[in-house]
């Protein structure tokens, strides 16, 4: 067996063109091989600690009054949250997503998966994003266990012969599947930890968000119980899996499995068939990913009514937004509804920021 610089000589040798292409197919791998220390050094893998880790870990609890439900409320259902990295200190996003969902559900139970947390009897790490949800009576902390969560569904299969180490895109492909399975195993609505929820969801059933007039997106779900359209997106994920192509896995096969639903070549053809529907943007994707920037941008209580008035909840892009400097005591967008739909974790924001 050769010795490194001896393999790449080798490798090397040969006609101009054989040679253009070994460096080529080099220099691709080594950049790729670049690029997913980078996604986990920027997205946080399972070992990071996050931006609160020298931050108080108790918070004072507001007091919370029972809100006087009117007649015909819906029956309540499950809110699901999903961290499928060992992360165990949300950040204030994350904080304020959960919030916003357990006030606008108070009678439903805000289920907060976390594969860092323990499976056994032992007490919650101890830090201020869980002591500040801690303090909502619906919101429960629990363990996440993805191998007992895709049991007796397809993608047991798949998740046993998971390579984590060639997934470049491993959390948020683990993300998609698990997400799938909350739907089929219990019903319910599914949110991402970058959602801020500004009204009652339960109202919302066997529905998907629109992301743009190309594809849907994920980041809401709302479905009965063993629904058969969540059944075909698990056998697609499945039967059509490729983690090497960003968003494959989540938005783009809500998007094949809606139309395939529909019997449809575009979006533009059908919002609703055989008991699923899908909303417009503006219902969950008022700002679209490429004007993220917006959050951050002052704005008139007058536009954010004009921008928001069609809106249930607002989806603030993490991925892109993560590590911009949020002022909050600032009329930037993304402020305003941190004061107004999670005050607890705006005030934590306003004394730790």
């Amino acid at each position: 067996m050769c010795r490194p610089p001896d393999c790449l000589l080798w490798l090397l040798r040969g006609a101009p063109r054989q040679r253009t292409c070994t460096l080529f197919i080099i220099t691709f791998k080594c950049m790729f091989l670049v690029s997913i220390m980078i996604y986990w050094h920027v997205g946080g893998g399972p070992g990071s600690q996050g931006q609160l880790s020298n931050l108080p870990v108790d918070v004072t609890c507001p007091h919370l009054v029972p809100p006087k439900l009117p007649s015909g409320t819906p029956p309540p259902g499950n809110i699901f949250f999903l961290e499928t990295s060992h992360r165990t200190n949300p950040n204030f996003l994350f904080m304020c997503s959960v919030e916003s969902a357990a006030r606008a559900h108070p009678e439903s139970r805000v289920m907060v998966l976390m594969k860092g947390l323990s499976g056994s009897n032992a007490s919650l790490p101890r830090h201020l994003g869980l002591s500040l949800l801690g303090c909502f009576p619906n919101v429960q902390l629990l363990p996440l266990d993805l191998e007992a969560l895709f049991r007796d569904t397809p993608l047991a299969a798949w998740h046993a012969r998971l390579r984590p180490r060639w997934e470049p895109y491993l959390l948020p492909v683990l993300s998609d599947a698990a997400r799938l399975a909350l739907m089929w195993k219990f019903g319910g609505i599914y949110l991402d930890t970058d959602f801020i929820v500004l009204k009652d969801l339960r109202n919302l059933t066997n529905t998907l968000g629109t992301q743009s007039r190309y594809v849907l997106n994920g980041a809401f779900l709302a479905f009965e119980r063993h629904h058969e359209f969540v059944a075909l997106c698990m056998h697609d994920f499945v039967a059509n899996y490729n983690g090497w192509v960003w968003g494959h896995q989540g938005p783009q096969l809500l998007t094949r499995v809606f139309k395939r639903w529909c019997s449809i070549r575009s979006l533009g053809e059908s919002r609703a068939c055989r008991g699923v529907s899908t909303l417009p943007c503006e219902a969950f994707y008022p700002i679209p990913w490429q004007d993220w920037k917006k959050y951050f941008e002052d704005v008139s209580p007058e536009e954010l009514r004009r921008l928001l008035h069609a809106t249930y909840a607002v989806h603030v892009w993490n991925k892109k937004s993560q590590g911009t400097r949020l002022e909050a005591t600032s009329r930037a967008l993304l402020a305003q509804l941190h004061a107004r739909y999670c005050p607890t974790t705006h005030e934590a924001m306003k004394m730790y920021l």
